[in-house]
């Protein structure tokens, strides 16, 4: 047991990574609006994000580099190395500090669930300490600069996240025939294309493939270990999605009209099932809120320091100094309650032309003998990674709708 549970690790962070508070908020519309009839759209993220992640942790077990290293190695025209790196560093470096913002926010919302909201007057600023408290405990743990205390910590966080979630799941006692068919059959209620959409994309995240990369190398060393790596794939990202699907089961039960944020799930609940529901949901928001927190930046620094050639260390000075400005630019907004929509819509726009880029790349990279050796795809991996590429475009050309309003 003991040698199980030390052979788990980067894949809680990348799940920790994707359930965040924009996930848990849009899992809870899809479960209020359209009850258990989108499930199957978590199922198929669900394998997706499996098939993308087991590539990318190959990839930086076999070739000891992060993607963005591999990136920089392999694009040989200048040109074209230069544009791609602008769009990595763009999309990743000031798309997650844009979120994160929201990330430390959503971590705030299920401690105000807990004590109630917390506003402190100053200079005629209103200021939320529990922004403060949430990125000063992100702040420790990256300050630490000790991957295996960043794991664990992260591995803790997402064990009572999702116990929190699938408990409050479980005491709504959803029907299971209901349950079996929103999870097997697919359907688009009316109305429902959008959310959909969102569901597989808020899981089918582009920085997670940049960061599974870089923390498989920190955590292991050798060709055997690919076995390790990739049940540590399944299991988290597994766990993952369940977390996301119980959300959306707890969300069908609400009888409400309407969700704005993760708070009014909690808020939701409570009538219905009890003071202690409410309790043990907003553990689950404070959890999934501060592990975004910390992964967030940290994939922002493994991305910088690998597409400009710095020192990949998490106590190097460069390295710190990326995640340390990340952090302070969620810490200020979320605390002063700023809403950078323009930077968000930028990140939006990078993170959508990225996706399926990305997603291209790496099926590429990964068929080279010349990086992995005998360790290329399979003909089966190349079928599925291209079918779950044409749906990163669909995803990438989506997003970009949205943000100019035309869908």
């Amino acid at each position: 047991m003991k040698k199980w549970f030390d052979n788990i690790g980067p894949g809680p962070l990348v799940a920790a990574a994707f359930i965040g508070p924009g996930t848990v908020t849009l899992c809870s519309i899809a479960g209020l609006d359209y009850g258990f009839s989108l499930l199957w759209a978590l199922v198929l993220s669900v394998f997706a994000t499996i098939v993308l992640q087991e590539m990318s942790a190959r990839l930086g077990i076999i070739s000891k580099k992060g993607l963005s290293e591999v990136i920089r190695n392999e694009i040989h025209n200048p040109v074209l190395k230069k544009v791609i790196i602008t769009l990595i560093l763009s999309a990743i470096v000031i798309g997650n500090a844009a979120y994160e913002a929201g990330n430390i926010s959503g971590g705030v919302l299920g401690l105000e669930a807990v004590f109630g909201e917390n506003i402190i007057n100053l200079y005629d600023l209103n200021i939320k300490p529990y922004s403060i408290l949430l990125g000063a405990i992100a702040f420790a743990l990256l300050y630490v600069g000790n991957y295996k205390i960043i794991e664990r910590s992260l591995i803790f966080l997402v064990i009572i996240m999702s116990v929190s979630f699938i408990a409050t799941a479980i005491i709504t006692r959803p029907d299971l025939m209901d349950l079996l068919h929103g999870l097997l059959i697919p359907k688009f209620p009316k109305g429902s294309i959008l959310i959909v959409i969102g569901l597989i994309g808020t899981t089918v995240v582009p920085y997670n493939l940049f960061l599974h990369a870089s923390l498989v190398k920190e955590k292991w060393h050798n060709e055997s270990d690919l076995k390790f790596a990739r049940n540590d794939t399944v299991i988290a990202i597994a766990l993952g999605g369940i977390v996301s699907m119980c959300i959306v089961i707890s969300a069908a039960s609400l009888q409400i009209e309407s969700i704005n944020n993760a708070a009014d799930l909690a808020k939701g609940i409570e009538p219905l099932f009890g003071a202690s529901s409410k309790y043990i949901l907003a553990i689950g928001l404070f959890s999934a809120g501060i592990t975004s927190a910390i992964t967030a930046p940290l994939a922002a620094s493994y991305v910088a320091a690998g597409c400009l050639g710095w020192s990949i260390s998490l106590k190097s000075k460069k390295f710190r100094f990326v995640w340390m400005l990340i952090l302070l630019a969620g810490v200020i907004s979320s605390s002063l309650g700023i809403k950078s929509i323009e930077i968000i819509k930028f990140a939006q726009i990078t993170n959508g032309i990225l996706l399926p880029i990305i997603a291209g790349f790496l099926i590429w990279i990964v068929n080279k003998e010349s990086v992995l050796g005998k360790y290329i795809n399979s003909k089966w991996q190349n079928v599925t990674g291209l079918a779950i590429l044409l749906i990163t475009l669909f995803l990438g050309l989506k997003s970009l709708l949205k943000v100019f309003e035309i869908l």
